[in-house]
């Protein structure tokens, strides 16, 4: 005869509605200390002249000067330029090196990968550096290059076209293999069937490059460039370290005019306004962007 124990009945399990929260308190404080407050806090700025000090009162007298502002207008006209020709040269250039980087005729493509991707470890003041000192009027390899060939030197760094030029040229440098990985990993992502469906129709390999391998490609070159176009509207450390935003203003950007006012002239208010300014002109792009090209086909 088997008896049975009688089992107490489980306990009901205390539930705080409040645990979770609890849990999450501590990054919300340091969330709500140092990035919701500051953009806030800024916000409010934009509209205060700051050299008055706390008494200033509000107004839009940053946001009008943005409309009369020269200087406003030159960095905001230098950062289009190079928008418009650097992003574009630069994917590219991404895009071919991915396709040679996916290729099954590449051997060691580890070594080609990581060669292409190592200017994104280099230092960013390390490679402003090297290429100021590349593109050194008197003693720099560039000029001694052109004259070894017979042709004449060229004032690299005193010149507002040739100056931007070499900073087209040092961040194609830089991020041109940072994208490429991004779109091999893209290219990966396609079915090796689908290639091979159009070699038995007879398409060649330029017309499944255009057919096949730039849509699929799609979001991963959308991803690219909205990031390329965040990065181009901060620009910053190359206009300031290798040609010091000159000559004369001619490589002057929205990054390092925000920079003269806010750290140089300690005009906060203004230099939250043009912050501002480039925030919304980059949602702006990224929107226009995800509309003309996240769409299916």
């Amino acid at each position: 005869m088997t008896t049975t124990v009688p089992t107490r009945p489980p306990r009901a399990r205390s539930r705080t509605p409040f645990a979770p929260y609890l849990f999450l308190l501590p990054y919300l404080l340091i969330f709500l200390s140092f990035w919701a407050w500051p953009i806030v806090s800024s916000f409010l700025m934009s509209f205060k002249d700051s050299r008055l000090g706390a008494a200033a009162p509000y107004g839009v007298s940053n946001w009008s000067r943005l409309l009369q502002d020269e200087f406003f207008g030159t960095a905001l006209r230098n950062t289009l330029v190079i928008l418009v020709i650097q992003v574009p040269a630069m994917l590219s250039l991404a895009t071919a090196l991915a396709v040679a980087l996916n290729s099954r005729l590449l051997r060691a493509a580890g070594l080609f990968r990581f060669a292409f991707f190592a200017p994104l470890v280099v230092g960013t003041v390390a490679y402003s550096a090297v290429f100021r000192l590349l593109f050194n009027t008197e003693y720099g390899m560039v000029n001694r290059a052109l004259t070894g060939i017979g042709l004449p030197t060229v004032d690299w760094l005193n010149q507002g076209g040739p100056a931007m030029a070499v900073l087209i040229l040092a961040m194609t440098w830089r991020w041109t293999g940072y994208n490429a990985i991004i779109l091999l990993a893209g290219l990966q992502g396609i079915p090796e069937d689908v290639y091979e469906a159009a070699s038995l129709d007879g398409a060649s390999p330029w017309q499944q490059f255009w057919k096949i391998t730039l849509p699929l490609l799609r979001p991963s070159l959308l991803f690219c460039v909205v990031l390329s176009v965040i990065g181009t509207l901060q620009l910053f450390t190359e206009p300031a370290l290798i040609t010091n935003s000159g000559p004369g203003n001619a490589t002057m950007t929205l990054g390092t005019y925000l920079y003269q006012q806010g750290f140089r002239s300690f005009n906060f208010g203004y230099a939250s306004a043009i912050a501002y300014t480039v925030a919304a002109l980059a949602a702006v792009f990224s929107v226009v962007q995800l509309r003309l090209f996240g769409r299916d086909s």
